[in-house]
């Protein structure tokens, strides 16, 4: 039987793009197609590496795991949120392997098809509920500054602009001061900060155990959340929101 490398690569690539694709929908996650496409490369360089007869001895399970996690770790990062994703595409993994077995092998469409079952799987049947959360890409414009940050999308938060009711978004302080300049210290006395740069607002807020106080928010002109765009109200939080699962915002409902 011949095997050509170039579509081994390609259909390696089109597998592991597909189900880190899939991953992301099934836990909850932003897609990030260009994340996915370059773990997916390195898994296609490594199915094509073991076609060389010197290099036969990265086709044993030790290697194949090694390159999971590495495609997991390109893909998704280092974080614990990371490590649950890469977990579940490895599953994922082993399942079409399991599932090629059961059909008795297949050719290049039979493979790609069944991978791009189990991607459309993943986002229509059971996107995101796996995962406890939804996380949503958000794109901030200040200036000619722009941050890209990944939000938390919470239902708990009510946080709304007391002068249109609209819903605000909440970054944590070191997205805060990247975007502005405006260091946690100022985030943390808001009262005294509101000259340090135009447009600054008090936008008042309560939380469990606290009433009465008050985030420093600034009007962007162009705010994208998942797949809303508009000016929004953004607010700062002096501190973090998020030590683990990866989010740099709260929002409620510009989505």
């Amino acid at each position: 039987m011949t095997v050509y490398l170039d579509v081994v690569l390609l259909l390696n690539f089109l597998v592991d793009f597909l189900l880190l694709l899939g991953t992301n929908r099934l836990m909850g996650h932003p897609l990030e197609p260009g994340k996915c496409a370059l773990g997916a490369l390195l898994g296609s360089v490594y199915a094509g590496a073991c076609m060389f007869p010197r290099l036969r001895f990265l086709g044993s399970w030790l290697w194949r795991l090694v390159s999971l996690w590495a495609m997991g770790c390109i893909a998704y990062g280092l974080n614990q949120s990371a490590l649950r994703r890469s977990l579940v595409f490895a599953f994922l993994s082993f399942a079409l392997g399991g599932l090629m077995l059961c059909l008795g092998g297949g050719g290049f469409f039979t493979v790609g098809a069944a991978a791009a079952g189990l991607c459309l799987l993943c986002m229509v049947c059971f996107g995101g509920k796996l995962g406890s959360q939804t996380l949503v890409p958000v794109e901030l414009t200040y200036g000619d500054r722009m941050l890209h940050l990944t939000a938390l999308l919470d239902t708990g938060n009510t946080l709304k602009d007391p002068l249109t009711g609209r819903p605000v978004l909440v970054v944590n302080a070191q997205a805060a001061e990247k975007l502005t300049g405006l260091t946690r210290e100022q985030l943390r006395r808001p009262v005294e900060s509101m000259g340090t740069i135009p447009g600054l607002r008090l936008i008042p807020y309560e939380a469990v155990g606290q009433s009465g106080g008050m985030l420093l928010g600034l009007r962007l002109g162009q705010v994208r959340i998942g797949k809303w765009t508009g000016s929004g109200l953004v607010a700062f939080a002096p501190e973090g929101l998020s030590g683990r699962d990866g989010y740099q915002a709260l929002t409620g409902g510009m989505v």
